[in-house]
Protein backbone atom coordinates (compact mmCIF):
# COMPACT_ATOMS: atom_id res chain seq x y z
CA UNK A 1 0.00 0.00 0.00
CA UNK A 2 1.20 3.49 -0.89
CA UNK A 3 1.36 6.19 1.36
CA UNK A 4 -1.88 8.34 1.28
CA UNK A 5 -1.71 11.41 -1.01
CA UNK A 6 -1.63 13.75 1.75
CA UNK A 7 1.79 12.29 3.55
CA UNK A 8 3.40 11.88 0.16
CA UNK A 9 6.72 13.63 -1.02
CA UNK A 10 7.32 14.05 -4.17
CA UNK A 11 9.89 16.12 -6.67
CA UNK A 12 13.54 16.32 -7.10
CA UNK A 13 13.52 19.76 -5.60
CA UNK A 14 12.02 18.95 -2.67
CA UNK A 15 14.45 15.84 -2.47
CA UNK A 16 17.55 17.52 -3.14
CA UNK A 17 16.63 20.47 -0.79
CA UNK A 18 16.34 17.21 2.42
CA UNK A 19 19.48 16.26 0.97
CA UNK A 20 21.27 19.41 1.07
CA UNK A 21 19.59 20.99 4.21
CA UNK A 22 17.70 18.35 6.07
CA UNK A 23 19.33 17.60 9.51
CA UNK A 24 20.54 13.38 9.61
CA UNK A 25 19.76 10.94 11.63
CA UNK A 26 22.09 7.62 10.89
CA UNK A 27 21.72 3.81 11.57
CA UNK A 28 23.39 1.09 10.14
CA UNK A 29 20.42 0.22 7.78
CA UNK A 30 18.60 3.66 7.58
CA UNK A 31 19.21 7.44 7.05
CA UNK A 32 16.17 9.70 8.17
CA UNK A 33 16.38 12.99 6.72
CA UNK A 34 14.06 15.96 8.14
CA UNK A 35 13.27 19.80 7.57
CA UNK A 36 10.83 21.53 8.23
CA UNK A 37 8.27 21.76 5.54
CA UNK A 38 8.54 24.14 2.76
CA UNK A 39 5.06 24.62 1.25
CA UNK A 40 6.62 27.19 -1.32
CA UNK A 41 8.90 24.03 -3.15
CA UNK A 42 5.16 21.86 -3.47
CA UNK A 43 3.87 21.82 -6.79
CA UNK A 44 0.99 24.71 -7.30
CA UNK A 45 -1.89 22.45 -7.09
CA UNK A 46 -0.39 21.23 -3.37
CA UNK A 47 0.51 24.22 -2.04
CA UNK A 48 -3.05 25.62 -1.29
CA UNK A 49 -4.41 22.22 0.23
CA UNK A 50 -4.26 22.23 4.22
CA UNK A 51 -0.67 21.17 5.24
CA UNK A 52 -0.37 17.43 7.01
CA UNK A 53 1.96 17.34 10.18
CA UNK A 54 4.76 15.02 7.69
CA UNK A 55 4.94 14.31 4.39
CA UNK A 56 7.57 11.14 4.00
CA UNK A 57 9.58 10.01 0.84
CA UNK A 58 11.43 6.79 1.29
CA UNK A 59 14.11 5.80 -1.00
CA UNK A 60 15.28 2.73 -2.08
CA UNK A 61 18.42 2.51 -4.60
CA UNK A 62 19.32 -0.67 -6.85
CA UNK A 63 22.54 -0.98 -4.46
CA UNK A 64 19.90 -2.39 -1.71
CA UNK A 65 18.69 -5.02 -4.40
CA UNK A 66 18.77 -5.52 -7.77
CA UNK A 67 15.34 -6.99 -7.98
CA UNK A 68 12.70 -4.18 -8.02
CA UNK A 69 10.44 -6.03 -6.43
CA UNK A 70 12.34 -6.38 -3.10
CA UNK A 71 13.49 -3.30 -3.70
CA UNK A 72 9.17 -2.35 -3.50
CA UNK A 73 8.31 -4.60 -1.39
CA UNK A 74 11.37 -2.67 1.52
CA UNK A 75 9.35 0.64 0.27
CA UNK A 76 5.80 -0.68 0.85
CA UNK A 77 6.65 -2.22 4.40
CA UNK A 78 8.01 1.43 5.22
CA UNK A 79 5.64 3.32 4.09
CA UNK A 80 3.08 1.28 6.13
CA UNK A 81 4.71 1.50 9.07
CA UNK A 82 5.37 5.74 8.74
CA UNK A 83 1.81 5.67 8.42
CA UNK A 84 0.62 3.68 11.65
CA UNK A 85 3.29 5.99 13.47
CA UNK A 86 2.09 9.37 15.46
CA UNK A 87 4.95 11.47 14.15
CA UNK A 88 4.73 14.79 15.14
CA UNK A 89 6.66 18.09 15.48
CA UNK A 90 5.90 20.45 17.66
CA UNK A 91 7.27 23.13 15.84
CA UNK A 92 5.09 22.47 12.91
CA UNK A 93 4.45 20.42 9.51
CA UNK A 94 7.92 18.28 8.87
CA UNK A 95 9.33 16.87 5.90
CA UNK A 96 11.22 13.51 5.89
CA UNK A 97 13.21 11.31 3.60
CA UNK A 98 13.78 7.64 4.47
CA UNK A 99 16.92 6.52 2.67
CA UNK A 100 17.42 2.32 2.82
CA UNK A 101 21.32 1.36 2.88
CA UNK A 102 23.07 -1.22 1.20
CA UNK A 103 22.27 -4.96 3.08
CA UNK A 104 19.50 -3.74 4.19
CA UNK A 105 16.65 -6.35 2.29
CA UNK A 106 18.57 -8.79 3.82
CA UNK A 107 17.71 -7.54 7.00
CA UNK A 108 14.34 -9.14 9.02
CA UNK A 109 11.67 -6.32 8.63
CA UNK A 110 11.24 -6.30 12.07
CA UNK A 111 14.92 -5.36 13.26
CA UNK A 112 14.50 -2.75 10.09
CA UNK A 113 10.97 -0.76 11.76
CA UNK A 114 12.71 -1.18 15.22
CA UNK A 115 15.68 1.42 13.53
CA UNK A 116 12.67 3.05 12.10
CA UNK A 117 11.39 3.86 15.58
CA UNK A 118 14.92 4.71 17.12
CA UNK A 119 15.48 7.08 14.04
CA UNK A 120 12.34 8.69 14.61
CA UNK A 121 12.86 9.09 18.31
CA UNK A 122 16.29 10.19 17.99
CA UNK A 123 14.87 13.05 15.48
CA UNK A 124 12.44 14.08 18.13
CA UNK A 125 9.29 13.26 15.97
CA UNK A 126 7.88 10.33 17.50
CA UNK A 127 5.97 9.79 20.64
Amino acid sequence: MALPQRHRLKGQRIFQTLYRRGRASHGPFLVLRWLPAQPELLPPSQRHRTPSAWRCGVVVSSKVHKRAVRRNRLRRLLHDHLVQQAIANPEGPVWLLLSCKPGSAERDPANLLGECDELLQRAGLSR
